[in-house]
């Protein structure tokens, strides 16, 4: 999310964790779900059962990505990124104990009581902090869900106002695992340039030591009306890329856009699903596809999903990178970065809206 992410702001809304408790409690209908809540029913539209592994989104296997003989692999993690815009990476390398001390402190924090969970709370003009995004008016539709959101990285941009003190590890664990994610990120760069004939080196600078902000998303289940509700309304990713680790692979929200259809995604365990955001579609002037996904939720389980955003610098001129052209024209329009953020997170979220904007007519 950036450092725009300091300067705009979200309205206050409800705890959905406290009225999913309340409208959960047993049979009595005294408490129902808020119209705000409720969306246009989601069972009109087509959606392809993630256990289709035909319709799956691929799965990249960076083990076999680092293996020089094997090219394949890398032309595989380039058509994902071009007609998936989604994958799912496995043998990342991550040690299992760094995610589990995550998970752990992640789950954790969202069991405390509200007023514990209220001492992180997002601020006016800020959506750092415990909260809501994306809320910018007082007739819109909501979503079934809660969210912290923090800075973390560089370290000393840090606003520990926001970090959660309980459980007392959690700083620490949040440390740790955004670092190790960070290197993953750096490297899954490397191999999407190569994918496609260009510099390794040519978008791992742009994103080395850059901004890198984190969303832990909290779905309740909604056992009156999960056919009705959105954890999280569709969208694009306004980063360049993004590393999503759930916190248990049984429960399923995620879904995916493609040729009209809804994918849900079948977490694979142990696996990040990786997906390119807004800012790679442009620099690599339409050879990455930033896709449409949302989350939907489940009647009788929660779920939480931890996402880390991966941003360039905060200052340049985003358009096609020179690399990516190769005879071709371009395809989007220049802008101010700053810009371009500033109108992402003043918005309500709204499919490809923010990404349309720049496409040039060909």
């Amino acid at each position: 999310m950036a450092e725009q992410a300091r300067v705009v702001g979200s309205l206050p809304v409800a705890n959905v964790q406290v009225l999913a408790e309340a409208c959960n409690a047993g049979v009595d209908d005294d408490q129902q779900v808020p119209e705000r809540y409720l969306s246009k029913d989601p069972s009109t539209e087509d959606v392809v059962a993630g256990d289709d592994r035909a319709c799956a989104i691929p799965v990249i296997d960076l083990h076999r990505l680092q293996d020089p003989q094997a090219s394949e692999e890398c032309a595989k993690l380039a058509s994902a990124c071009l007609n998936w815009g989604f994958f799912q990476l496995i043998n990342h390398g991550l040690p299992e104990e760094v995610i589990g001390d995550l998970v752990n402190d992640v789950v954790e924090f969202f069991k405390q009581p509200l007023e514990d969970k209220k001492e992180c709370s997002q601020q006016a003009n800020s959506l750092e902090g415990y909260g809501q995004a994306f809320v910018v008016s007082d007739d819109q539709k909501l979503d079934w869900a809660d969210m912290l959101y923090l800075q973390v990285h560089p370290s000393e941009l840090r606003d520990q106002r926001f970090w959660p003190t309980r459980p007392a590890s959690f700083r620490h664990s949040v440390d740790v695992y955004s670092s190790e994610a960070r290197k993953l990120a750096y490297r899954l760069l490397e191999f999407m340039a190569r994918g496609v004939g260009t510099d390794p080196m040519s978008l791992r600078g742009l994103f080395e030591g850059q901004t890198q902000g984190m969303r832990v998303n909290y779905y309740p289940p909604c056992r009156q009306a999960a056919d009705r509700v959105l954890g999280l309304t569709p969208h694009t990713d306004g980063c360049g890329l993004t590393l999503l680790l759930q916190t248990s692979h049984d429960v399923q929200g995620l879904q995916v856009k493609k040729d009209g259809k809804w994918f849900a995604v079948q977490a694979l365990e142990g696996a990040f699903i990786v997906n390119v955001g807004d800012i790679l579609e442009i620099m690599s002037n339409g050879k990455f596809t930033s896709v449409e996904h949302r989350a939907v939720i489940n009647p009788t389980k929660e779920r939480i999903s931890v996402a880390l955003f991966h941003h360039p610098c905060q200052n340049m001129v985003l358009g096609p990178l020179t690399e990516f052209m190769k005879g071709d024209k371009d395809r989007y329009r220049s802008t101010n970065y700053q810009d371009f953020l500033k109108q992402y997170f003043t918005s309500k979220l709204h499919g490809r809206k923010h990404l349309e904007r720049l496409k040039l007519e060909q």
